[in-house]
């Protein structure tokens, strides 16, 4: 039996202005240095990130912020939320992940997303570049042609979560370990009902970038873009494809590792993300 220990992490709640909306923000943050403010992907939330919180190799230079986007995880939907549908837009996403940022006085952080979050890195660079100390984009590209019916995500008929974790489950890679590609469709299985449809309405409807990111200059704002080998949905190619318009943009194929690498298999990511990080902190600040 292993013994009883706590987790470095700690968790608050930030209440924020967003669309208007008084909004009420879970985050869990560790370490000190550089801010790193973590994006999880659709339909998810920050507990994506928990193996990053809890790295000292990593906490030891930054201090590691993940938050729940509204109405995801520990972040409810805003008051009133239930009169509508949930339908997540590129002003929207920009606008919260801008003033979480601006509630905390975070100067010049670096965001890391993944899925969404690593195509709304891209929307960053393209608008906000200097507001930033560096990007990083996981399995991020400009635009990815749909391959599944969203109509099957929220309907009365079916368990919304286990479609949700039946839809990404071959995204992740046969060499991630079973413990840690439980957790991360368990993550899935718990969204709320419409979330994920929500927000793949920003990722497939709202946020076709193809043809829009040729200003970024990725050597005054270093950008990087890392995608698994087994990522079909966001593929290396596809990066690899968005890179080549954007002046100085660093791609890595991350092998062994599917379109969730740091809940799937977060000792293999750390292979990849740890060099990054210590370039970013070696850059002047």
């Amino acid at each position: 039996m292993s013994a009883a220990f706590i987790e470095p992490m700690v968790g608050r709640y930030l209440h924020v202005e967003i669309g208007g909306q008084d909004c009420r923000v879970y985050f869990e943050e560790c370490g000190s240095g550089i801010p790193l403010v973590c994006l999880h992907t659709a339909g998810a939330d920050s507990r994506q990130f928990r193996h990053l919180l809890c790295d000292e190799a990593v906490t030891s230079q930054y201090r590691v912020i993940a938050f729940d986007m509204p109405w995801h995880g520990k972040s409810y939907p805003p008051e009133g939320a239930q009169d509508g549908e949930y339908q997540l837009t590129t002003e929207r996403y920009v606008e919260t992940i801008r003033a979480f940022c601006a509630a905390l006085g975070l100067e010049q952080p670096v965001v890391m997303g993944c899925s969404i979050g690593g195509r709304i890195v891209l929307q960053l660079a393209h608008a906000h570049g200097a507001e930033f100390r560096a990007l990083i984009g996981l399995e991020a590209a400009d635009f990815q042609q749909p391959w599944y019916d969203t109509a099957w995500l929220h309907r009365g008929d079916v368990h919304g979560g286990e479609v949700c974790a039946a839809l990404v489950s071959g995204l992740v890679a046969p060499q991630s370990p079973a413990r840690y590609r439980h957790e991360t469709l368990w993550q899935y299985m718990q969204s709320g009902p419409g979330v994920f449809r929500g927000d793949l309405y920003f990722y497939r409807v709202d946020a076709d970038l193809r043809g829009k990111l040729g200003n970024i200059d990725a050597r005054a704002t270093p950008l990087y873009l890392l995608t698994g080998e087994y990522d079909f949905s966001c593929s290396p190619d596809d990066t690899r494809r968005t890179a080549r318009g954007i002046d100085g943009a660093r791609v890595v194929e991350m092998k062994e590792v599917g379109h969730f690498p740091m809940s799937e298999n977060p000792e293999q990511f750390r292979r990849y993300i740890l060099p990054v990080l210590a370039q970013i902190a070696a850059q002047p600040g």
